[in-house]
């Protein structure tokens, strides 16, 4: 390219007509090709990951409490981070 100004416009041109190529793609494969869910297949999706998301919470929150019961002062709760880093100390 150098600094040849045609050059340079045709590469600017080039580069500008893959990209409106790209979002025109796009566009149309989320309008024609993409299947959505329904919306009563949303909700019931929905409902799994915040059930879903709860149990690991909870489950975290129970390995993290009995985690931080171990050490030297049992009656004070560390959490997981406390148990490592005296595990370091």
């Amino acid at each position: 390219m150098g600094s040849n100004p045609t050059a340079r416009a045709k590469f600017k041109t080039f580069i500008v007509s893959k990209f409106k190529n790209y979002i025109d793609e796009t566009i149309h494969e989320m309008r024609h090709e993409v299947s959505w869910p329904t919306w009563k297949e949303l909700q019931s999706n929905t409902i799994i990951v915040v059930v879903a998301s709860l149990i690991f919470a909870v489950l975290i929150f129970v390995m993290d409490f009995l985690f931080g019961i171990s050490g030297e002062e049992k009656t004070v709760w560390k959490g997981l981070l406390g148990f490592i880093y005296q595990m370091f100390n």
